[in-house]
């Protein structure tokens, strides 16, 4: 894990206080060298959606215990079947007086194990000694499963590190870090090019930057010229970035985001979908008023609708890229009647 990615033991406040007699710790993403420098706990239970991020703190975690003596790895993916989490439970159980220490990682993208699931996890953590760690890496958990039993279990012998994804507005701060930890310093017209084209992917972020590391003599300085020159456009976006850029009046983002969308192979009317919700919304907002009229809005979207079905003639894409431009509360060409129904 690099320097700018460390992480930090803090206990919780009062979302996760005291939960049956037991402290609920929860580790935060600032300072993780430090805290495993100091000590490594029986349990750690890793979540989140950013895939870089999560591998990260899982190596380091790894990398500890392998320090600590722990030379075995058993790894098991979570499918639907109970019979996972019987065999999880036997392995655990089966250690014997002269077993090396292992760990044992349980890769659970849901984050819902389940009744027996959740029953068998619990049996996990009682097991968890100086020679077993347990290491649970998850998608984001949501609300209903961070009040869940089995993780405050997990953190009333271990740490929950929940992994949050870099936003937007903190991307380029994360980017500096990064380039930091490398020896390397940027322009902040690099870091905003950088951070355009990599917004979403923080794997290509990282790629981008060990690749200048390589390039470039310990202390330089990349410019937009290098960055130009070494990435290409990795940027990866979702319906509600766009729904953002939306009601940030942003329209040159907003058609970014629509072509990123496009480029990704999404769907219209996936698409078509969050705008009509957004307009919607729009209606119901104060300030609405002084965009585009709704029912020219929601004309367009009819129309882009079917244009995607092939029932009128034209583009949906084009006519999307309308739609969201006049979201933003820009005029573009006027409404006319075009396109024949079959």
């Amino acid at each position: 894990m690099d320097a700018g990615d460390r992480v930090s033991l803090r206990y919780r406040d009062d979302d996760a206080q005291q939960h049956e007699g037991a402290h609920q710790v929860r580790l935060s993403l600032e300072a993780l060298g430090t805290h495993l420098a100091q000590t490594l706990l029986p349990i750690y239970l890793v979540s989140g959606d950013e895939p870089l991020l999560v591998g990260e703190a899982g190596d380091a975690i790894r990398a500890r215990a392998r320090i600590a003596g722990f030379a075995e790895r058993q790894v098991f993916f979570i499918e639907r079947s109970a019979a996972v989490w019987e065999q999880i439970s036997q392995e655990a159980q089966a250690l014997s007086l002269f077993a090396s220490s292992r760990v044992v990682e349980i890769r659970m993208p849901g984050g819902k194990p389940g009744t027996a699931g959740a029953t068998a996890l619990k049996r996990l953590f009682e097991a968890a000694r100086s020679d077993l760690l347990v290491l649970i890496i998850t998608g984001e958990l949501d609300r209903d499963a961070q009040g869940a039993d089995w993780v405050y279990a997990a953190q009333q012998r271990g740490a929950w590190l929940p992994i949050r994804t870099v936003e937007r507005s903190r991307l380029p701060q994360w980017l500096q870090s990064r380039f930091a930890a490398q020896g390397l310093k940027a322009t902040d017209q690099a870091i905003t090019l950088l951070a355009e084209r990599s917004e979403g992917n923080l794997l290509a972020a990282r790629q981008e930057i060990d690749k200048l590391a390589l390039l470039l003599p310990p202390g330089a300085t990349v410019s937009v010229a290098e960055v130009e020159a070494s990435s290409a456009d990795s940027a990866r976006f979702d319906v509600f970035q766009l729904t953002d850029a939306i009601r940030s009046a942003d329209p040159a983002r907003a058609l970014r985001v629509l072509s990123g969308l496009s480029a990704e192979g999404s769907e219209p009317p996936l698409l078509l979908w969050a705008l009509s919700r957004e307009l919607k919304g729009m209606q119901q907002r104060a300030g609405a008023a002084s965009r585009i009229a709704p029912a020219r809005l929601i004309a367009r979207a009819a129309r882009a609708d079917r244009m995607a079905k092939g029932l009128s003639i034209g583009d949906a894409w084009d006519e999307l890229a309308l739609l969201v431009v006049e979201m933003t509360g820009k005029r573009t060409l006027p409404l006319v009647r075009t396109g024949v129904e079959p």
